[in-house]
């Protein structure tokens, strides 16, 4: 683990609104998985353009941001096609509070 990358990932709002809305992505995105096969399941993942619709962010900054994100270990990724989905990455989040409960 590499902190400076996760604490440079969580330095902006709308990168720490995207962790906080994966928490609970059947909440804060009631229609995901629309563009997944039904014979795919991707649990909790959304799509890239949901989470840029809701971020009110351009297609380029969302990309931008959720590859830090993935960078740093907070999210996992799976491609289907030309669909991304996104989602927390909990082992590692795990890792992290540890991190901080023990280190600092």
């Amino acid at each position: 683990m590499e902190p400076i990358n996760v604490f440079k990932a969580l330095s902006n709002e709308t990168r720490l609104n995207i962790l906080e809305w994966l928490k609970e992505p059947e909440k804060h995105f009631p229609k995901q998985g629309a563009h997944l096969p039904k014979e795919v399941s991707y649990k909790g993942g959304v799509c890239v353009g949901d989470i840029q619709e809701k971020a009110k962010v351009s297609q380029s900054t969302i990309s931008s941001y959720l590859s830090m994100m993935q960078k740093a270990g907070l999210l996992e990724s799976i491609r289907h096609g030309q669909w991304t989905y996104y989602r927390r990455n909990e082992e590692f989040i795990q890792q992290l509070a540890k991190y901080f409960k023990t280190e600092i």
